[in-house]
């Protein structure tokens, strides 16, 4: 990857021997590889079995997860932050592993839409509970380094899954607690 990063330097018409040059191509390669390391992470090494019998059954939210994504169609970024709601059914995750979750999807190509999507649906597959919740809002580098050039826009996504797409007073609840 090293070399494809000199290449990328040459190709914009830079000369990648200058001085403040000559190590940007293996900088750049680690940073990319770092940025995408949720291509190299188990869900598995992840969790590492705590998920634990509980018989909580009332909403557990973890909001204001900070994360850091790059958008698939122009290799810039997106941050913002995440927010994951889950109603337990005989089983908790361990309270770090949710922030885990956000990063090991988000630390790959992604759009904002399909990162929500798979937060939830992995929540749901590791705790099998009877809902969950996930409203991602973040700013957008494409939108705002290039093209529309808006410093402030904020895309907000939302997916909810069985109690909270079925039930409209725990949707409610979720998106109350959200906004506090």
């Amino acid at each position: 990857m090293k070399n494809d990063f000199k290449h990328i330097i040459e190709s914009i018409g830079e000369d990648p021997n200058r001085e403040g040059l000559l190590r940007t191509p293996e900088r750049a390669a680690k940073a990319m590889e770092y940025l995408t390391q949720g291509y190299h992470q188990s869900l598995d090494d992840i969790v590492n079995n705590a998920v634990f019998t509980s018989d909580m059954d009332e909403m557990i939210i973890v909001k204001d997860i900070e994360l850091y994504s790059l958008c698939e169609h122009h290799l810039l970024p997106f941050v913002g932050k995440c927010h994951v709601a889950y109603l337990p059914k005989g089983k908790v995750i361990g309270l770090s592993k949710i922030p885990r979750i956000v990063d090991m999807h988000a630390r790959r190509l992604q759009i904002q839409e399909r990162l929500t999507q798979e937060i939830a649906n992995t929540i749901l597959e590791v705790t099998g509970a009877s809902g969950v919740g996930v409203i991602i809002e973040a700013k957008h580098f494409c939108m705002m380094m290039r093209g529309v050039q808006k410093q402030n826009s904020v895309m907000s996504t939302s997916v909810m899954l069985g109690g909270f797409r079925e039930d409209r007073g725990t949707r409610n609840e979720f998106l109350t607690l959200v906004k506090n």
